[in-house]
């Protein structure tokens, strides 16, 4: 399976938080699925972080890569495919950072783990 984290999937992961589903958990864990970060969830930790909204014990510039690597976990370019496709998106969701996650797991086959249950109304495959 490839597997592409939603930015609070991420978040919980690296930081042992008991919201990580236990079959989120799992399907990371296992060695023989794929797992990535979308640049598009280091975008959102950085202005997150930068608004003062979230609490990192470093810079997202260092502290996000580090944990990626030290999780195995991938990262995923924005592309121009998976941009040009936004507006075809049903508008369930107003989070932009959200709407293009959803539209990067579609544009690559990737299987979106996701909390957030709007995300979950989209047709996309979802952990």
């Amino acid at each position: 399976m490839k597997i592409l984290l939603d930015t609070c999937e991420f978040l919980w992961l690296i930081s042992g938080d008991p919201k990580l589903s236990p079959q989120v958990l799992s399907a990371i864990l296992e060695t023989r699925n794929s797992v990535f970060l979308s640049t598009v969830s280091f975008w959102e930790i950085s202005v997150k972080h930068g608004l003062g909204k979230l609490v990192l014990p470093e810079a997202p510039s260092s502290f996000v890569t580090r944990q990626r690597e030290l999780h195995r976990i991938e990262s995923l370019g924005l592309d121009e495919n998976s941009v040009s496709k936004l507006s075809g998106l049903p508008a369930l969701h107003r989070d932009p950072f959200d709407r293009m996650l959803v539209r990067q797991a579609l544009a690559h086959g990737l299987t979106l783990a996701s909390s957030d249950p709007l995300i979950r109304q989209y047709p996309v495959g979802i952990l």
